[in-house]
C-alpha cells in the first residue's frame, strides 16, 4: 500500500484518494511532509500574519508561487486581490507603464486610462515574480513604493497612496548581483525583509511518492482515466532521479506518463529519467562517498536487486556478500525488501574461505 517515505515494499503500489490526502501536509496545493518543506511552511506560519515584505527564493520549479499563494490566504488580506505580476516576462519599456499604469494620453497608443498592478493589488497582495530581472533603471520607482507606499501614473502629477503588502520570488542571487552592481542594495534591503528560502525537489526526495500520487490522480481524472497502481521500481527510480526543473519537470513528467498509460498501472517512460541522468553534466565534483553510493546502486539495479550469488550485486563489484551488506548500510542505501541477500549454504562456506 502507499508509503511516503522509506524502502519501497514488493512489486506494485497501490494508493487511492485516502492514500493521497494522508501522505504529508498539503496547504494550497503544497504536497509534501519532510522536515525541509515543513520547515518552509513554518515560516509562512510566522509571517502570513503581518504585512511584511517577503522575498522567496528558490530554484526554477520550486512552487514559490504557491509558496506566495500560501502567504496571502493565510494573512487578512485573504479576502483582498492577490495580483500576479512576472517581471521577466514583460519588456522593459512596458514595465512601468503595467507596474504603474497610466493616464489617457500619456503616450502614442494610450486612448484610455489604465490601472497598473499596484492599484488592482490595492488592499491585497502583490506577487512580483522573478524580481531580480527589474532593470535597475525603474528599480528607484519600485523602491519609493516600498517605503512610502506613493506613486505616479505615466502621464500624471498626482501621486497616489496605495495599501499593498509585497511577495517577491527571484531565482537569482540578489546579494550576488548587488556585489555585481546589477541589483540596488537599498532595494534589496526592503525586499529582503523577511527571507522564504523553498528547497529543490532533491533536498526533499521523502516528499517525491507523495507528489508522484497526487499528480498521477490529478491527471488521471483530467483524463478520465483509472490509475491505481504505481510500480514500486518506478517510485524508486523517481526518488533516484536528481530533478533539476524539481516540481515543475516531476509533474510535466507524471502527465507524460498518464497520456502512455492506457491501462490501470503507470507506465511511465523511465528510460528517459536513465538517459538523462547519465547524460547531465555534473556542475560539481562528487565525493567519494557520493560516487560509491552511485557506483553500488547502479550495480544493484544491474544485479535485478540480486545481492549474492553468481549473478548478484557483490559478484559484479568483486566483493563478498557480507561487505558489500556492511557497505549498503553504512552508505545509507534503500533496498526493496524483496532484493536477494542471502546464498546458498555452498556459496557462504566459500566466502568463508575467501578474502
Amino acid at each position: 500500500m502507499g508509503v511516503c517515505t522509506g524502502a519501497f515494499v514488493g512489486t506494485y503500489d497501490r494508493f487511492g484518494i485516502g492514500d493521497q490526502a494522508s501522505c504529508g501536509r498539503k496547504l494550497d496545493q503544497i504536497i509534501g511532509g519532510s522536515p525541509a518543506l515543513e520547515s518552509v511552511l513554518e515560516q509562512v506560519e510566522y509571517v502570513a500574519p503581518t504585512d511584511s515584505t517577503v522575498l522567496i527564493q528558490g530554484e526554477t520549479g520550486t512552487g514559490k508561487d504557491l509558496i506566495a499563494h500560501a502567504i496571502h490566504n493565510s494573512s487578512s488580506r485573504r479576502g483582498h486581490p492577490f495580483v500576479k505580476f512576472n517581471c521577466a516576462a514583460i519588456p522593459l519599456d512596458l514595465l512601468e507603464n503595467e507596474l504603474f499604469g497610466h493616464e489617457k494620453g500619456a503616450f502614442t497608443g494610450a486612448i484610455a486610462q489604465k490601472l497598473g498592478r499596484f492599484e488592482l493589488a490595492d488592499d491585497g497582495t502583490l506577487f512580483l515574480d522573478e524580481v531580480g530581472d527589474i532593470p535597475l533603471v525603474l528599480q528607484p520607482k519600485l523602491l519609493r513604493v516600498l517605503q512610502d507606499q506613493e506613486f505616479e501614473r505615466l502621464g500624471s502629477c498626482y501621486t497616489r497612496k496605495t495599501n499593498v503588502r509585497l511577495v517577491a520570488a527571484t531565482n537569482h542571487d540578489l546579494s550576488a548581483m548587488v556585489k555585481q552592481g546589477r541589483f540596488r542594495i537599498d532595494l534589496y534591503y526592503r525586499l529582503n525583509v523577511f527571507p522564504v528560502l523553498v528547497p529543490p525537489l532533491r533536498a526533499r526526495r521523502e516528499d517525491i511518492p507523495a507528489l508522484v500520487r497526487h499528480y498521477v490522480g490529478e491527471y488521471a481524472r483530467r483524463m478520465n482515466r483509472r490509475i491505481d497502481t504505481i510500480p514500486s521500481h518506478a517510485l524508486e527510480t523517481f526518488a533516484d532521479y536528481s530533478w533539476p526543473g524539481n516540481v515543475r519537470e516531476l509533474q510535466n513528467f507524471i502527465e507524460r506518463s498518464v497520456i502512455l498509460s492506457p491501462g490501470s498501472v503507470l507506465q511511465p517512460p523511465l528510460a528517459e529519467l536513465e538517459q538523462a541522468t547519465v547524460q547531465a553534466p555534473s556542475s560539481q565534483l562528487s565525493t567519494l562517498k557520493e560516487v560509491e553510493r552511485e557506483h553500488i546502486l547502479r550495480a544493484i539495479r544491474e544485479s535485478n536487486w540480486v545481492i549474492g550469488g553468481p549473478n548478484g550485486a557483490a559478484s559484479r563489484l568483486g566483493m563478498k556478500r557480507t561487505t558489500l551488506i556492511h557497505r549498503i548500510q553504512k552508505l545509507g542505501i534503500q533496498v526493496a525488501r524483496s532484493a536477494v541477500t542471502t546464498n546458498s549454504p555452498n556459496e557462504r562456506r566459500t566466502e568463508r574461505s575467501g578474502e
